[in-house]
């Protein structure tokens, strides 16, 4: 099979392809590399999936991306540096590759971001999503899996969160986009027959995590001796869910899609084990050896109370069946975080 897999170069994507490509399969991989973060995180994201690390020797950033191009490409990899809001850049890659199934993987991320940038978050997340949709329907590729969040459930006060919730109450743009996702989505598929999944991530975690997320961001901090960011009192939760499982869910729809045809679901992939920040920032620093200095701050506007998957439907309808718990899931983090 031949997968292409958007924002393949980011901390989940990376994980996802070097699966694909473990399990014999051929990847095409496109991403942008955008400035959210250092673009040499990605670069090393990259070797690592394609297992050819090595001594990269950084210049400037369009140079080091065209290198690691040209010296990652093989016969089942091949590496695009390409923006999805682009699509008549897209339009070659699709020409050039007869493609299986997409994974659409690529976002800008983040709620607090996209309250400053709301109109590029529209950019990418919708439009960049569509220029997909639309190409999806010229080449007749009629199989795609999409990346949403458990942003998009708000302050829903039910839970654990089910996907036959109400979630017409996002609280930042970033929520918004990915439910328009959602919702353009059902239209593809309704009117060009696209067979799709449409994933609901749970505050992903583990190695190769973005730096800006919080056990990233706190592990970093705390080892540095630094004072930490601390919102709110400690009581905000969130269901953490462990990088390896949600790549085991994604694998398993991708068989789920292959083997299914008439397919529109909405599917939530957590841990279903509910950490308040206090016991997050608690577990790092048992792990670490090392206690936290703590600057206690307000909660910031667009973060969510709490987060706590139902993974009932995707038990039942994929076999997802995640086994990371959240202290073993922290140890293998912090042990990528001390040789990295």
């Amino acid at each position: 099979m031949i997968y292409l897999v958007t924002g393949g170069s980011g901390f989940i994507g990376s994980h996802l392809i070097e699966r694909l490509l473990r399990n014999g399969h051929s990847v095409i991989n496109v991403d942008n590399f955008d400035d959210f973060y250092n673009y040499q995180t990605k670069i090393k994201n990259t070797l690592e999936s394609i297992d050819k690390i090595s001594d990269f020797e950084f210049t400037d950033k369009e140079t080091d991306i065209r290198h690691l191009a040209t010296i990652s490409q093989s016969d089942r990899y091949q590496m695009y540096y390409q923006d999805i809001r682009d699509k008549k850049g897209l339009e070659t890659i699709f020409k050039n590759h007869k493609i299986d199934l997409i994974i659409h993987l690529a976002a800008l991320a983040g709620v607090r971001p996209s309250i400053a940038r709301p109109l590029e978050y529209e950019e990418v997340n919708v439009r960049g999503t569509m220029n997909l949709w639309e190409l999806c329907k010229e080449f007749n590729i009629n199989k795609f899996i999409c990346a949403s969040s458990s942003s998009v459930y708000g302050n829903n006060e039910k839970t654990p969160f089910s996907e036959s919730d109400n979630v017409d109450h996002p609280i930042s743009p970033y929520a918004a986009t990915k439910k328009s996702g959602e919702i353009l989505g059902h239209v593809y598929h309704n009117l060009y027959h696209i067979d799709m999944i449409q994933l609901r991530f749970f505050t992903v975690y583990g190695p190769r995590q973005r730096p800006d997320l919080a056990i990233h961001k706190f592990t970093k901090l705390i080892s540095e001796g630094q004072e930490i960011p601390f919102y709110g009192d400690g009581n905000t939760a969130r269901d953490y869910t462990y990088i390896d499982d949600i790549i085991d869910g994604i694998t398993k729809s991708i068989l789920y899609l292959e083997t299914h045809s008439g397919v529109y679901e909405i599917i939530n992939l957590g841990e279903s084990e509910v950490v308040t920040l206090s016991e997050m920032l608690s577990t790092i620093e048992t792990t670490l050896g090392i206690s936290a200095t703590k600057k206690n701050l307000p909660m910031q506007p667009g973060d969510v109370q709490k987060t706590n998957a139902d993974i009932t439907k995707a038990k039942a309808l994929i076999g997802y069946k995640p086994d990371t718990d959240f202290q073993n899931g922290i140890k293998k983090f912090v042990e990528w975080f001390l040789r990295k």
